[in-house]
């Protein structure tokens, strides 16, 4: 992975710092993207740094899509200035949120909120930062084992994720003649504070979870990290619009 630069939306955190560490780890720079917490992302850019690897964060609102286009022009300067490149290899849309209500109880200020960080958000922002993505790179969605199997309280979060599927199927249609690979990895149950750290905090939700898993315990952020780096990878060029669930065999 030497030379080239990843970007990690929701770096700062969770899943995304997970990842950005990993593909440090391989040998890549990274670029994080954090909403609020600018000291979380600060210690994940020394954190990479630490490994060797060139890093920065920068602030973004992945619910404002009217802020893409400033956003961009800042990466295009920031790539530049602290990596001498006019583009980057890899985008890794990551950022989001949990909302756990039943489908009688999902009220329409929850639907458009995940609606604008989920679904619209990726999408608005990998247009707009498509000219800075190098030719031949590699664009990776994060979806959810959500959208295979049914949990109560999840219908409007899954239905999100299912958008994003199916948009990277049109992503890999549509900028396959730039070489551009797109992909969703999507993870099953993970111990993290995502949805408020119920996963990895509740005692009887872990155990239940690691009961309908092949590999008899619920995931660890480095499943993911380790999952993220190989679907980037060289090595896996030729897998493109396809959906890879990543969740050690749940319900199956």
């Amino acid at each position: 992975m030497n030379s080239k630069i990843a970007l990690v939306t929701g770096g700062s955190r969770g899943l995304g710092r997970n990842a950005a560490l990993a593909l440090a780890a391989h040998g890549a720079d990274v670029v994080v993207t954090y909403r609020s917490r600018a000291d979380e992302a600060d210690a994940v850019v020394r954190a990479i740094e630490a490994l060797g690897r060139r890093a920065l964060a920068l602030p973004l609102d992945v619910a404002d899509s009217a802020s893409f286009a400033a956003f961009a022009a800042g990466l295009k300067t920031a790539l530049a200035d602290r990596f001498g490149r006019e583009r980057f290899d890899w985008l890794l849309n990551n950022a989001g949120i949990g909302i756990n209500a039943t489908f009688a109880e999902t009220t329409e200020a929850q639907f458009d909120e995940l609606m604008k960080i989920q679904l619209k958000g990726p999408f608005f922002l990998t247009q707009a930062l498509l000219p800075l993505i190098a030719d031949g790179g590699r664009i990776l969605n994060v979806s959810t084992g959500l959208t295979r199997f049914a949990l109560p309280g999840f219908a409007a979060y899954a239905a999100m994720k299912g958008g994003v599927e199916v948009l990277t199927r049109y992503l890999a249609r549509e900028l396959g003649p730039r070489g551009i690979a797109v992909n969703t990895l999507a993870p099953g149950a993970i111990e993290t504070d995502f949805g408020g750290g119920a996963v990895r905090d509740n005692p009887q939700m872990n155990a239940h979870i690691a009961a309908q898993t092949a590999l008899g315990r619920v995931g660890l952020p480095d499943d993911i990290g380790g999952a993220v780096c190989a679907l980037l990878s060289d090595d896996a060029g030729w897998i493109n619009g396809q959906r890879v669930e990543a969740s050690g065999g749940m319900f199956l």
